[in-house]
């Protein structure tokens, strides 16, 4: 029997994509298992009732080794699963080198298993090396005065009367601030900062 396994990791991206893929390789929608979450963890309700159904000699295609997951380690502990515990075939759309259809013999399970070490590997060194290179982008522009986050509130006209007749306890911070239309917090927050 062969199955075919979507992930998208948020319930924002399209799917279509991954499926029409495995339409084109043949597989039945009803034999497509999806799950929308993310790859850095296994509880995936699908995955799971996929895995539980897959049999020796079934085959599983996915249409990019990370759909299996994120983390190098867990993309290798569930081919192991599949390939060698389930004895299932696994046929990455993506990469042709990893169909474990054709050549199941000493060489051909050998040279799946290397080729899917080392892009496991790659893809964790790449996505490492993006948060590196967001972190270092972010330092970069903090340097050059860049700021993040949400700009300032403009303080509105009459918040100095407003912070006077407070502080001379004629009105509450609360009262202040639902005059300003802020909340007292942010009232009390431009006090401090006023003062400081």
């Amino acid at each position: 029997m062969e199955y075919g396994y979507v992930r998208v990791s948020t319930k924002e991206q399209n799917e279509l994509r991954q499926v029409i893929a495995l339409r084109e390789f043949g597989i039945a929608d009803k034999q497509i298992y999806m799950d929308k979450q993310s790859g850095k963890d296994f509880e995936r309700t699908n995955y799971k009732r996929l895995i539980r159904k897959l049999k020796s000699g079934d085959t599983i295609v996915i249409k990019s080794i990370d759909r299996l997951g994120r983390n190098y380690e867990e993309i290798l502990e569930q081919w192991r699963i599949i390939t060698k515990e389930k004895q299932v075939a696994v046929v990455v759309l993506d990469m042709p080198l990893l169909d474990t259809r054709q050549n199941r013999d000493l060489t051909g399970t050998l040279i799946a298993d290397i080729v899917l070490q080392l892009l496991s590997y790659v893809a964790q060194t790449e996505r490492e090396f993006i948060r590196q290179r967001q972190a270092e982008g972010i330092a970069a522009a903090k340097e050059q005065g860049v700021k993040f986050g949400r700009k300032p509130m403009k303080r509105p006209a009459e918040f100095e009367s407003l912070k006077v007749q407070w502080q001379k306890n004629e009105i509450s911070a609360r009262t202040a601030a639902k005059q300003l239309g802020v909340t007292h917090r942010t009232f009390l927050r431009w006090v401090n900062e006023k003062n400081g």
